[in-house]
């Protein structure tokens, strides 16, 4: 266990040792199977009103002790090479050192604040992507670490990190067999956040650029498996609008990354200095598959 292991760490041996294993495994461009093979327990969420949907349980990955705290090093110089190559999204303020839900919510602040000193209301939709670590495709992964301009040693070295991973299932006293999985990223390893940075940053990217090409006037904060669309114009009707073709190219290109969107969590906020009344109409996304969002203003 953790404590266990902060204790054996004090001494400089032994954390020479563990730092020599890192290295090797990167030089060697391979990673331990024991290392590969996680256990996921299933555990109810709290305060459901029942348990009979899927969606009522979450996944937590549990990884071998050692294997995570060399994942620990190896995430932290890997953050440094593609903050250093500004090739992170600069709209990417989840999964990053330095970057937390503050940040988010300062960068969110400021634009509001910005499109009031223009007279301009404020229209948001939020959208979560489903199921988003279980969902990363390996071979797309590695593509894109080629793509960072990694040296070709590192790049080996993820493709095998990333291949012949195994793991078990467990609920209650249940326990399944061990079974390949060829797809995700264990949301309990501590390369998850970085390695989905990384997924997300080319589909920021592009969904900038088509936007861009789109001549829709949208704003992006990421943070995670989290998105925020951020439109602002006098007319509230304008925005909504806009607001609607943006999902609609967000979730095509998300399918393109072998990602959905979770409808059931997309929702709609409209930010507005009026003091009166103010009552924004409804945002209809069921041709888009999505839901019709009651307004909600603040």
């Amino acid at each position: 266990m953790w404590r266990h292991l902060k204790s054996i760490l004090n001494d400089k041996d032994c954390i020479s040792s563990v730092i020599k294993i890192a290295n090797t495994c990167i030089d060697l461009r391979y990673w331990p199977n024991h290392f590969k093979i996680s256990s996921m327990v299933i555990i109810p969420k709290p305060n459901k009103p029942s348990y009979d949907s899927p969606k009522s349980f979450r996944p937590i990955i549990l990884l071998n002790t050692i294997g995570k705290l060399i994942e620990k090093v190896i995430g932290e110089r890997l953050q440094f090479l593609v903050v250093r190559n500004d090739f992170i999204h600069p709209s990417q303020l989840g999964g990053l050192k330095f970057k937390s839900t503050i940040d988010a919510g300062v960068a969110l602040m400021h634009i509001i604040c910005l499109g009031w000193s223009r007279n301009c209301l404020t229209s948001t939709l939020a959208f979560d992507i489903a199921q988003f670590f279980p969902s990363l495709n390996h071979h797309f992964l590695t593509r894109i670490l080629h793509k960072m301009e990694l040296d070709n040693w590192v790049v080996n070295f993820f493709g095998n990190y990333l291949s012949n991973r195994k793991t078990s299932y467990k609920w209650n006293s249940f326990s399944s067999q061990i079974i390949n999985i060829n797809v995700e990223v264990g949301q309990g390893s501590t390369l998850s956040l970085i390695l989905s940075a990384l997924y997300l940053s080319p589909f920021l990217y592009i969904l900038e650029k088509c936007l861009k090409n789109l001549k829709i006037p949208i704003s992006i904060i990421s943070f995670v498996d989290n998105g925020l669309l951020i439109s602002q114009d006098k007319s509230l009707n304008i925005s909504i609008s806009r607001l609607f073709c943006s999902y609609n190219v967000v979730t095509n290109l998300l399918d393109k990354f072998g990602l959905i969107v979770e409808h059931s969590k997309t929702d709609v906020f409209h930010f507005s200095r009026s003091h009166g009344l103010f009552n924004p109409p409804f945002l209809n996304l069921s041709p888009l598959g999505g839901p019709i969002l009651l307004p909600k203003s603040s």
